[in-house]
């Protein structure tokens, strides 16, 4: 289904140098609207560079995988994962000296819940705010109010494809096929481990997300000092193409 998705035509990216030229024209874009507004000069120094912005962004997209951590009821990694893709996309043609990147957050999450079928009330949604009832309220109408901007800025690409379901996937293969290894469980921790730290880079916009899942299972065999090039070339069927096993094996050294 990836294959044929917008996640594939729309969202995934040649390289990293292709998200710096989006990431720079959003910020040239700002300057331009803010310098022609007459509110400030090119040189002025409350102007982000791209690369500051880039900060800001990494720095809400840690809180935003905080709140969905401790989000009461327990919020699905599909949702959380489907939530960071909303916030990346985002910035990738907006400005976080436009839109607010803690009030974008929350917006991303709440269309998560509703997108991945997460059925949290707004009432819900906005008690894992640690705010009064007025902060809550306050919060729940700009959520509202830049829902439909967040859908509109996303193209109306609101499917997301995470890596957690090839994730499992692989692992029941692993348990079905693959007997060299008895207990492919003890792959989870430190695969879990890995797609957590890789939720903060910018791999969801430059791989699939079954290379994703993957690369987890492989960091996790070589953490534990399992060799799991084997099930590569036997298990899937890569023994006898070894160009799409050496372009494989690269893709995920770059992870």
């Amino acid at each position: 289904m990836y294959h044929s998705s917008t996640q594939r035509r729309h969202w995934t990216f040649r390289g990293e140098e292709e998200l710096a030229r989006c990431r720079a024209e959003a910020n040239r874009k700002f300057r331009g609207k803010a310098v022609t507004s007459g509110k400030v000069q090119q040189t002025d120094p409350v102007l982000l560079e791209p690369q500051e912005e880039l900060a800001i962004c990494k720095y809400y997209e840690k809180r935003l995988l905080e709140f969905c951590a401790v989000f009461k009821p327990a919020m699905p990694r599909s949702v959380v994962g489907t939530a960071s893709m909303y916030f990346k996309r985002f910035y990738l043609n907006n400005s976080v000296m436009e839109y607010h990147p803690r009030i974008i957050m929350l917006t991303c999450a709440f269309l998560a819940c509703k997108v991945d079928e997460f059925n949290v009330s707004s009432a819900q949604f906005v008690g894992n705010l640690r705010e009064s009832p007025l902060g809550q309220e306050k919060a729940l109408e700009q959520i509202l109010e830049y829902e439909l901007l967040l859908i509109q800025q996303l193209n109306f690409h609101l499917i997301v494809h995470n890596p957690y379901r090839p994730f499992e996937g692989f692992l029941i293969d692993l348990k079905t096929r693959y007997p060299m290894l008895e207990n492919p469980e003890v792959l989870r921790k430190a695969a879990d481990d890995f797609l957590n730290r890789v939720a903060l880079t910018d791999a969801y916009l430059l791989f699939p997300p079954s290379q994703i899942a993957l690369t987890a299972i492989l960091s996790s065999g070589s953490r534990a000092g399992i060799n799991m090039e084997s099930y590569l070339s036997e298990s899937l069927m890569l023994k006898e193409n070894r160009i799409s096993l050496a372009k494989l094996l690269d893709g995920m050294k770059c992870k």
